[in-house]
């Protein structure tokens, strides 16, 4: 006799369910499946569902990108699991372990960032007695457009 109230491994979900159970707008989620971060099937009327482990890696992808990955990054990082599965603890203990520094680092940008809040941010504005300490003449505008002191830290900025 088979449980009736034990979901199957292949319990699927609407985009509506997987929506409010992972706290992630339908929108997102859509786009998260363009980007190839999850995947979905179509019912006959053409409805997404998803399988219940799509919680997983969407609770995955929001994890890597408060740590600041990029989603091309998280998706190189779901497309070195075998098989294209769920992360398991040990991968996720793995990968994570592997954006540490990334982490540290963002903490460092964080705390600067907090301490120079009352200084000169490179804006070019040039208003601040002390900008001319750190950005005399504007010589920070050969840099870029932005405030480019707060730019540090930021992939293809300085």
């Amino acid at each position: 006799m088979a449980e009736e109230n034990v979901p199957s491994k292949e319990h699927w979900l609407s985009i509506g369910e997987i929506a409010h159970r992972s706290g992630v707008a339908a929108s997102a989620l859509r786009f998260y499946e363009d980007q190839g971060l999850i995947a979905s099937r179509r019912t006959a009327g053409n409805q997404r569902q998803y399988q219940r482990s799509t919680l997983r890696r969407i609770a995955f992808v929001q994890a890597a990108q408060r740590v600041g990955l990029a989603l091309a990054e998280i998706k190189n990082a779901l497309d070195s699991l075998p098989e294209d599965r769920t992360p398991t603890r040990a991968d996720w203990s793995k990968l994570s372990k592997t954006w540490r520094n990334r982490l540290d680092e963002r903490i460092a940008e964080l705390e600067r960032l907090r301490d120079d809040l009352d200084s000169c941010i490179g804006c070019g504005c040039l208003s601040l007695q002390r900008c001319n300490l750190y950005n005399k003449e504007d010589r920070l505008a050969t840099r870029g457009p932005g405030a480019r002191l707060l730019n540090v830290g930021i992939p293809g900025e300085a």
